[in-house]
């Protein structure tokens, strides 16, 4: 359970996260991504990954869920669920823990991911490397 989060709150971001990787347009990886964001609003956001051929291009459903919560007036992230379909959990890359920081520095994230014949998700809590920016 992700610190100062409730285990309900958790549950739900999973939940929201796994219904989101569903929505991946992930053609080139195949590997559908789904995220959630809890605002400090109490809204919980959700994102995909969405690809393009051109690699540079492509959005990790992290920043699609954080920057859907900007768009809609967020400034502030309290948590970020992420699931995989794989049988480890995977952690947000470091363009992705650069967001997290800018708009949830102390906000923890939770990754999960469905191991080999179960279907209940395993969750790590994971404490990524984040750089503020210096000023």
């Amino acid at each position: 359970m992700a610190k100062n989060i409730s285990a309900r709150v958790c549950r739900q971001l999973e939940k929201v996260a796994r219904a989101a990787a569903k929505k991946s347009y992930s053609p080139y990886s195949e590997f559908p991504v789904g995220a959630a964001v809890l605002a400090a609003s109490g809204k919980i956001y959700a994102g995909c990954n969405v690809e393009n051929a051109s690699y540079g291009l492509c959005n990790c459903a992290e920043r699609t869920a954080i920057f859907t919560a900007a768009a809609a007036g967020e400034r502030r992230i309290l948590a970020v669920a992420v699931f995989t379909p794989t049988a480890q959990p995977t952690s947000p890359c470091g363009a992705c823990r650069q967001v997290i920081n800018e708009f949830g520095p102390t906000a923890p994230s939770l990754a999960s991911a469905r191991p080999p014949r179960a279907t209940k998700p395993r969750s790590i809590a994971c404490s990524p490397e984040r750089s503020a920016p210096r000023l």
